[in-house]
C-alpha cells in the first residue's frame, strides 16, 4: 500500500471509530508492514527538527573545522511507567535493580493516589511516601504524574454515606493534593474512568451517578485547575468509545482549557490491538484538540490459566511475543503527531496488576526482551547522537529528536566548549557557543 492509500485509509477509519472502534471487515486493512514503514517516516517528520550549532572564537569570528557532538540527554516525549513498587520490594538488591533499570529507560513515572490506600485513616494521607518518590525522581530527570484523584472503584473505609459530605471530601482531596505538590508534581489523572460510573457498587459511585459524568468530571477539573493553573490535567478511561468522546466534548464545552490531555488506556491482557486500531484511536481523539497520553499499556508474557487473576509465570516464548508487540505499539504511538506520552503499566512482574506477568522485568528484576528492545528504541534509534565539523561559517547543521541535548565542541587548538540546549518543536534551534 502506498502512502496516499494509507492516509486515505486511516482518515476513513478515524471517522468510523465513533461507530465501531475496531477495523471493519468491509474496508481494506493496511498491512502491518505498511503501517510500520509509514510510522517510521512519521517519526522522522514529527519527532525531529533541524538545527544549527554555531561556533565562534574569542574574537567573535566563525571557527571552521571544529568537531561538534550533539548527544541527547532527555526526550521531550514522556516515556513512562507506574512506579508503584518504589520502596516496597523488601529486598535491597531487588530495590536497587528496580530503580536502576527504571531510570535507565524512563523519564516519566506514575505515582499512586488511590484514595482507600493513600488515606486509610481520615485526615492522614500518606504524603511522606510521595515526597520520597519525588525526591528520588527529580535529580534523575524523571517527571511524575499522580493517579488518580477521583475514581469510584473503592471507598475509604471511613467514607460517610451522605452525598454532600462525600462531595466536600472529594473536592478537598483534589484541592489539597494538587496544591501541596505544585511545582514538584504537575501532571494529574484528575478523574478516572467516567464512562462506567457505578459499576463497582461503591458510595463514591452512587455519588458520581447522582451528578452524572459531565458535572462529575467538570467540577473536579475546575478545582484542580484552581489549585494549580500550570498543571497538566487529564481525564483517563479504558472505554475508548463514543461515550468517552462525548463526555470529553461536553466537558470542553463547559470550559475551554479544563483538561490539557486525553488519557487513553491500552491494557491488552487478552489480545493485542491491531496496529490499525492504534492509529484509529489516535486520529479520533486528536479531534479534541489536545495532546493524547497513552496512560496504561499492558502486554503480558505469561499465559492466562482461567478467569480473573489467574495467570501463569512468564515464559520465553511469550516474552518474545511481548517484545515484538511492545516495539510495534510504541512505534505506532510515537509516530502519531497528537501523542505526547506513553506509559507502560507495570515495570516488574512482582506486584503487577491482576498478578499477571505484565512487567518489562521479571520478578527478580532481570530484564525481559521487551525491556531490552524498548531500550534500544528509546535510548538508541530515537536518541540523538550526531557528530560533525563546522563549515566555513562556523556552523554544523543536523537533525535531532526534540528534547534536552548536550553540545560539546572540540576547537582546533584543543580547547573544549560545552552547553546544554533544548531542541524544541517549532523553534529555530540555533545555538551559539563562543570560546572564552
Amino acid at each position: 500500500m502506498n502512502r496516499r492509500a494509507f492516509l486515505q485509509a486511516t482518515a476513513a477509519s478515524a471517522t468510523l471509530l465513533t461507530a465501531n472502534p475496531a477495523w471493519s471487515a468491509a474496508r481494506p486493512v493496511p498491512e502491518d508492514g505498511d503501517l510500520l514503514a509509514d510510522a517510521r517516516e512519521r517519526i522522522q517528520k514529527h519527532r525531529q527538527g533541524d538545527g544549527v550549532v554555531c561556533v565562534r572564537g574569542r574574537d567573535g569570528r566563525p571557527v571552521s573545522g571544529a568537531t561538534v557532538n550533539v548527544q541527547q540527554e532527555r526526550h521531550e516525549f514522556l516515556f513512562g511507567c507506574n512506579f508503584f513498587m518504589f520502596g516496597r520490594l523488601g529486598d535491597p538488591a531487588l530495590e536497587e535493580n528496580y530503580r536502576r533499570r527504571f531510570a535507565a529507560l524512563f523519564n516519566y513515572a506514575t505515582l499512586g493516589f488511590y484514595w482507600p490506600y493513600y488515606e486509610p485513616e481520615r485526615g492522614h494521607p500518606n504524603y511522606e511516601y510521595t515526597d520520597k518518590a519525588l525526591a528520588w525522581c527529580a535529580p534523575r530527570g524523571i517527571r511524575c504524574k499522580g493517579h488518580p484523584l477521583v475514581w469510584d472503584f473503592a471507598d475509604p473505609k471511613w467514607l460517610p454515606h451522605d452525598f454532600a459530605e462525600i462531595r466536600a471530601l472529594a473536592n478537598a482531596r483534589v484541592r489539597d493534593i494538587v496544591s501541596r505538590f505544585k511545582g514538584r508534581l504537575d501532571f494529574w489523572d484528575v478523574v478516572n474512568e467516567p464512562t462506567a460510573l457505578g459499576r463497582f457498587h461503591t458510595r463514591l459511585g452512587e455519588w458520581a451517578l447522582s451528578l452524572g459524568p459531565v458535572p462529575y468530571v467538570t467540577d473536579r477539573l475546575k478545582i484542580a485547575r484552581s489549585a494549580n493553573p500550570q498543571a497538566t490535567l487529564l481525564v483517563n478511561d479504558y472505554l475508548l468509545n463514543p461515550a468517552y468522546f462525548k463526555i470529553l466534548e461536553a466537558v470542553r464545552e463547559e470550559g475551554r482549557g479544563l483538561f490539557d490531555a486525553v488519557g487513553l488506556q491500552s491494557h491488552m491482557h487478552d489480545g493485542l490491538w491491531p496496529l490499525g486500531r492504534v492509529w484509529e484511536v489516535c486520529d479520533t481523539f486528536a479531534k479534541l484538540g489536545v495532546p493524547l497520553h497513552f496512560t496504561e499499556t499492558t502486554v503480558v508474557s505469561g499465559p492466562r490459566l482461567g478467569a480473573g487473576e489467574n495467570w501463569g509465570p512468564t515464559t520465553p516464548e511469550l516474552e518474545e511475543k511481548q517484545a515484538d508487540a511492545a516495539v510495534k505499539f510504541y512505534t505506532m504511538v510515537f509516530a502519531h503527531p497528537a501523542t505526547a506520552a506513553l506509559t507502560w503499566w507495570d515495570f516488574s512482574d512482582r506486584g503487577a496488576w491482576q498478578r499477571a506477568a505484565a512487567g518489562l522485568v521479571r520478578r527478580d528484576m532481570s530484564p525481559k526482551p521487551a525491556y531490552d528492545r524498548l531500550h534500544a528504541l528509546i535510548r538508541g534509534d530515537w536518541w540523538t547522537k550526531a557528530q560533525g565539523r563546522t563549515d566555513a561559517r562556523g556552523e554544523f547543521a543536523t537533525r535531532a529528536f526534540f528534547g534536552t541535548h548536550r553540545v560539546t565542541v572540540d576547537l582546533p587548538e584543543g580547547k573544549k566548549l560545552e552547553q546544554a540546549v533544548d531542541w524544541r518543536r517549532g523553534a529555530p534551534n540555533r545555538f551559539e557557543l563562543t570560546a572564552a
